[in-house]
């Protein structure tokens, strides 16, 4: 069934309701990994491999990045809602 133009004309209004508890886990999740990949690094540091400390800590956090932005950007897009207008004056 094809909308009709008088669906298609009504405005609309975009709502998010995202909120920071929405995404508090997330970003505990991130922390953890970041201070897990330093802590790698430091003891690889410690150990005289300073190379294999900055690609560690490197590849650490270039590989979970993707996974952090697709979290987030799928959180985010569930919580936005396309909510129609109401008319002030009433229906006509």
């Amino acid at each position: 069934m094809a909308p009709t133009p008088s669906t298609l004309s009504q405005p609309i209004n975009v709502r998010c309701t995202l909120t920071f508890g929405d995404i508090y886990g997330q970003v505990l999740i991130w922390m953890a990994v970041i201070f897990v990949s330093l802590a790698a690094g430091l003891a690889l540091m410690g150990a005289s491999r300073p190379l294999f400390a900055l690609v560690g800590v490197g590849l650490i956090l270039v590989l979970s990045l993707p996974f952090l932005l697709f979290a987030f950007i799928t959180t985010l897009l569930n919580h936005i809602s396309l909510v129609p207008q109401h008319d002030p004056q009433g229906a006509s």
